[in-house]
């Protein structure tokens, strides 16, 4: 019953509001700024084909246009999506290195990826001890990818608090 009175409502006087709004004035152009069409006037002065050749149809172009075909396709689902999820390969996972700083909690690492803590811990072996650790030590114990340690080595630093002694003795002192 609610539907009728919804359709009614919406399809009365159709036809006058349709011819309403068909006959209000359109929009103008914006107005153009002053050193514009000053610019605008003197070109169409010294070339009136350009005139012509604005309001002119190129048949070709519109030929170009009708052979476009759109194909569409709807959206997969959310549940497609969930499914696909669920069906992913197994990954390789290994164990973390070392137990520090309350890591307890996680389980298993994806290979090829390390966590913050084991960042932190290679990076500074690095540059503690650069000889032992190289980047193929690190590969062969992290199970990371050569390019990606490399990468990892050359543009990451550990932090580093440096404490330089006063040089004279009117240094402000700590308190």
């Amino acid at each position: 019953m609610g539907a009728l009175v919804i359709r009614g409502i919406r399809n009365f006087n159709v036809e006058n509001r349709a011819e309403r709004e068909i006959s209000k004035i359109k929009p103008s152009l914006a107005p153009r700024h002053p050193s514009t069409s000053n610019l605008l006037q003197e070109q169409i002065s010294h070339y009136p084909e350009i005139k012509g050749e604005i309001a002119r149809k190129d048949d070709k172009l519109l030929s170009f246009l009708k052979d476009v075909y759109v194909d569409s396709k709807d959206p997969v689902s959310s549940l497609q999506v969930q499914a696909a999820e669920t069906c992913q390969e197994p990954k390789e996972f290994r164990l973390p290195k070392g137990h520090q700083f309350g890591m307890i909690n996680m389980k298993s690492i994806p290979k090829g990826k390390i966590s913050v803590v084991e960042a932190l811990t290679l990076l500074n072996n690095h540059k503690l001890y650069p000889e032992t650790w190289t980047a193929e030590k690190i590969v062969q114990e992290y199970q990371l990818e050569k390019k990606d340690v490399n990468s990892l080595l050359k543009y990451f630093v550990t932090f580093e608090v440096k404490i330089f002694p006063p040089e004279d003795k009117k240094a402000i002192q700590s308190k």
